[in-house]
């Protein structure tokens, strides 16, 4: 296991957690963050005995986005830097294996918004908020922002959020399908645990190869879809998991799930 300074990993039981540890500066993200976090959710993604991986921040803030002191440093393109340095840490997290459930404490905003979106579930702080913050400094959402928003909400209600700069606040965010749950503040952390806890007790492959069609799903045609289904759907079903999950059924006992 790699030693950080920018990231926080954590293992408690078939679980990982990686935590954004910048919290002097609301985990904003530099280069230092993303390149140990990109290599964090790398080495989660790895760990056969992982499950269900949370993302969340030290401190006051889930990530007040990109570090604007560093992105006005000279050197290097904007370009280069959503391409190369966010962008595979965003697809690291989209691909893994395993779920990702992003816990939001306080703001989620700019590109550490598109964080807490890319994530396949998320929990929420009562005073956690989603904030696309861009419109005030003359830019746009990035990170991926723009396609989870408008997935989740629609083109109109989308480009409103955008264009106002309205903080989402949690109950919103739940009420407009961004979050799936919300919780008291201080609970945070010990409520997510507890679901990624009675997640990880599911079929490895299920949560896995669901997430995959979903991902598809987004981009493809029901016909497509239908056809890739099928082609997971065998993938489960002729697993050693799905076979004992038939004796568990028979057998009135809980399943013991091996991922294979």
């Amino acid at each position: 296991m790699s030693e950080y300074e920018t990231v926080i990993v954590e293992r408690k039981g078939m679980v990982g957690i990686v935590s954004l540890n910048r919290p002097e500066v609301l985990n904003a993200l530099n280069s230092d963050l993303c390149r140990e976090l990109f290599e964090a959710v790398e080495e989660i993604n790895a760990d056969e005995n992982i499950r269900v991986a949370i993302l969340t921040g030290v401190g006051r803030a889930f990530s007040a986005g990109a570090d604007l002191a560093e992105f006005q440093e000279p050197g290097g393109s904007v370009i280069d830097q959503l391409n190369n340095v966010y962008k595979p840490i965003l697809m690291a997290i989209t691909n893994a294996p395993q779920p990702w459930i992003s816990a939001v404490n306080g703001a989620a905003a700019g590109i550490g918004s598109a964080f807490a979106m890319c994530c396949d579930l998320t929990v929420m702080a009562e005073d956690g908020y989603i904030y696309q913050a861009f419109a005030a400094i003359g830019l746009i959402p990035d990170g991926g922002a723009t396609w989870h928003l408008a997935h989740t909400l629609g083109r109109k209600r989308a480009y409103e959020l955008i264009v106002s700069g309205e903080k989402v606040r949690a109950q919103k965010c739940l009420d407009l399908g961004l979050c799936n749950r919300v919780v008291a503040a201080d609970d945070l952390l010990e409520e997510t645990m507890s679901w990624a806890q009675e997640l990880a007790g599911k079929a490895p492959l299920s949560l896995r190869y669901a997430k995959h069609a979903l991902n598809d799903a987004m981009n493809n045609s029901v016909g497509d879809t239908i056809s890739n289904e099928a082609e997971l759907q065998h993938l489960c079903i002729t697993s050693n998991d799905a076979k004992e999950g038939v004796m568990a059924f028979i057998e009135k006992r809980a399943p013991n799930w091996k991922g294979c």
